[in-house]
């Protein structure tokens, strides 16, 4: 009876505090670099995503949902189609790593420039490179560039690894790491690794924070099929892939509001890629605009 009473004591006090420490793996990562390792190797089948998601947009000049088409492909190439809840589009903005195009349908203008950190963030608020963008899109935290001595890491009682990175130019990153579920009691060089935050900061100022939850595994994507038969199947643009992606992402600029949540309704891995897909044409009756970092 006395052991039970200490027991039911115990469980009392989780309720109460919410503040049930998790137990770290039998086996833990060695190493920071090891742990981002596995990350990497954990999405290593991984060339792109291809999805549609619910967006809700958060910034100074108000709120903007409605649903968006997203394509995302290594190293740097993304595309978003925003398209409000009575079916029109919005925006589509589009980047091949090196030129940005933003087409704002209500504006009439095509705004194009460097496919800049600044750039990108017209439509997602939050400055992000590219390869950063999406890397973060399907589910992988970008690394900073460091000496091996620059990253420690340490468990968290909350259920994950926590990963610091200093990098150069003053830049410090924090990356949390959670062990999938099924993998507690596997070697830690054969353990999947969910990324579920990301903190970027340079001298002392936070550039971005990201937040990544609802974790699922999704399949590759089929061939792309000419209905008409006529032009060749388009093929996947990576091979056979299971990985986890985060359904639900938050990406903020700390101390602003400027905040954006991406919620996937379907995604797919490696989608066929057809030409033209990061760049767009300039629709008849839209002013073209250069836009760089100062504007």
């Amino acid at each position: 009876m006395r052991h039970r009473a200490i027991a039911w004591a115990a469980s009392l006090a989780v309720l109460v505090t919410g503040c049930a420490s998790v137990d770290p793996p039998a086996s833990r990562f060695p190493t920071a670099d090891a742990a981002l390792d596995r990350m990497k190797a954990t999405y290593a089948c991984v060339n792109g995503v291809q999805g549609t998601a619910k967006v809700d947009h958060f910034s100074r000049q108000g709120r903007l949902r409605g649903d968006m088409y997203i394509l995302a492909v290594n190293p740097d190439r993304v595309r978003f189609d925003v398209v409000s809840p009575f079916g029109a589009t919005l925006f589509t903005l589009t980047s091949n790593g090196t030129q940005f195009q933003m087409l704002d349908v209500g504006e009439k203008q095509l705004l194009h420039g460097p496919a800049s950190a600044c750039n990108l963030a017209r439509l997602t608020r939050v400055p992000i490179p590219g390869h950063a963008l999406v890397s973060l899109l399907r589910g992988e935290a970008p690394v900073l560039a460091h000496e091996p001595r620059g990253a420690s890491i340490a468990w968290d009682g909350d259920g994950f690894y926590r990963v610091l990175i200093q990098g150069s130019r003053d830049a410090v990153e924090e990356i949390h790491l959670e062990p999938h579920p099924r993998d507690f009691l596997a070697p830690w060089n054969q353990q999947r690794l969910r990324v579920r935050e990301v903190r970027v900061a340079q001298r002392g100022t936070d550039l971005y924070h990201v937040e990544l939850s609802h974790h699922a595994a999704i399949r590759t994507a089929p061939p792309r099929v000419d209905p008409e038969g006529i032009d060749d199947p388009i093929p996947p643009s990576g091979g056979a892939c299971l990985a986890e992606i985060p359904r639900s992402i938050r990406m903020r600029v700390p101390n602003t509001e400027d905040d954006v949540i991406f919620q996937y309704k379907e995604a797919k891995w490696n989608p066929p890629l057809i030409s033209g897909a990061f760049t767009q044409p300039v629709p008849g009756g839209v002013v073209r605009r250069y836009v760089d970092c100062q504007d």
